[in-house]
């Protein structure tokens, strides 16, 4: 399935919300203040867990890589709208597109997309 035929919605947002639970908003303030690559910290889990990865999530992860940081911050903000999950205000800010950015090509290049 080529990424290009997948679209991301809010509910693909809402449906993997628990990875945005596992880092405290404080936390995840500071990496994206220091523009941290989280991604090249988790290799190794991140490694292991692509594995388990339908090819259907291959193809979500991918069109997400390619969407505008923007645009997926735009989607983010919907559902922090929604959920009121700080994680996604934090990452829906406008000071977070370099650090998504950083690690959206770090996670293309870990998951050899």
């Amino acid at each position: 399935m080529e990424s290009k035929e997948v679209k991301i919605t809010e509910q693909d947002v809402i449906d993997v919300i628990h990875v945005f639970d596992k880092v405290p908003s404080l936390i995840l303030r500071g990496f994206v203040s220091r523009n941290a690559n989280v991604v090249k910290s988790f290799k190794n889990q991140i490694d292991s867990y692509k594995n388990k990865l339908s090819e259907e999530d291959i193809a979500k992860v991918a069109k997400v890589i390619e969407m505008q940081v923007p645009e997926l911050q735009e989607l983010m903000n919907n559902v922090y709208k929604k959920t009121h999950k700080k994680q996604l205000k934090i990452l829906s800010d406008p000071k977070a597109e370099p650090f998504i950015t950083k690690n959206l090509k770090e996670l293309k290049n870990v998951l050899d997309l």
